[in-house]
């Protein structure tokens, strides 16, 4: 008896609390998003530690931290949710999202392999479409766990480029692209094209992003190991949107997307040339998951997210 009066005292949005401040790990943030007062949340977690017999968020360091048990509660709480989403999903599809009053904040994980204007124009069409929107745009790296984060509810999307994206995922193609070589005007592979063989091309020196996670080979040195080959990279970097500066004055060689090379030949000292080994195209799609997929606020901002992608210029 005792274990159902407990749990007739919980509600779902007592469950929808718990899951954002723990994700959060701040009540004030955990406010925001649920576009409520601190004091309001406070409260409910003050519940929440009668019922669960736990402090749940305690102080570290500079922050909070969830505890060991609010870890532990954390995905079925999440289980909770998405079972609650899909059964009243009819109601939710029904709903409107309201652009131009809205103030919710969006997260999205992007890395800025797509196309440099990606970002901007998405940017733009936001604050047109939704003048009190929020965006935190968070990259893709290697200590950025985006599935994890995805199933936290920690970030709405993620935009990016995968020979296979994850099965456990909602995902929407946004565009393909031909994959080409980007280097400085007087690399030899410009000079002299009948040259640049396949040979030549794996001998030279490359230069590649930071894989988004640890072990993780990339698009193009995961194809180049289903063919059985390598290639020599000399050159890691983070930060993609640079490399074309680091080519113009190198011998280095990337292999990408044309979309992206395309928007610096006429600015550097720089030139497309074919890639002499055979790539599928790059897909790039936006991931999500079940959290947000019956969500009208998630919909929009995923169909904004198409739209613009779709809508790049093609030089």
């Amino acid at each position: 008896m005792a274990e159902r009066a407990v749990f007739d005292k919980i509600e779902l949005y007592l469950i929808r609390v718990f899951h954002t401040v723990i994700t959060e790990r701040s009540v004030s943030r955990a406010a925001l998003r649920l576009s409520t007062t601190q004091p309001a949340v406070s409260a409910q977690l003050k519940r929440l530690r009668t019922l669960i017999g736990d402090p749940l968020l305690v102080r570290s360091g500079h922050g909070m931290a969830p505890t060991d048990v609010a870890q532990e509660l954390l995905e079925p709480a999440g289980e909770l949710l998405r079972n609650a989403q899909l059964m009243f999903g009819a109601r939710a599809k029904a709903l409107e999202f309201d652009a131009a009053h809205s103030s919710q904040t969006f997260r999205i994980a992007a890395s800025d392999y797509l196309d440099p204007l990606f970002l901007p124009e998405l940017v733009v069409r936001l604050k047109e479409a939704a003048p009190g929107v929020k965006l935190e745009i968070l990259p893709l790296s290697g200590e950025f766990d985006y599935r994890k984060s995805l199933s936290r509810g920690e970030v709405d999307l993620v935009v990016g480029n995968w020979l296979e994206p994850p099965g456990e995922l909602h995902l929407g193609r946004l565009l393909t692209d031909e994959i080409v070589c980007l280097v400085a005007e007087d690399h030899p592979a410009v000079r002299n094209p009948r040259s640049w063989t396949a040979e030549r091309y794996l001998a030279s020196e490359h230069i590649a992003p930071t894989p988004l996670h640890p072990g993780a080979r990339g698009v193009i040195d995961e194809h180049l190991d289903s063919l059985g080959l390598s290639r020599q990279i000399v050159v890691r970097n983070p930060h993609f949107g640079l490399t074309p500066l680091m080519l113009a004055r190198s011998r280095l060689v990337l292999t990408t997307g044309r979309l992206f090379c395309s928007r610096y030949i006429n600015n550097f000292p720089l030139r497309i040339v074919r890639c002499p080994v055979s790539f599928p195209s790059l897909t790039y799609y936006q991931l999500w998951h079940d959290l947000s997929h019956h969500s009208a606020a998630g919909r929009w901002l995923r169909e904004q997210v198409r739209d613009v992608a779709r809508a790049l210029p093609a030089h």
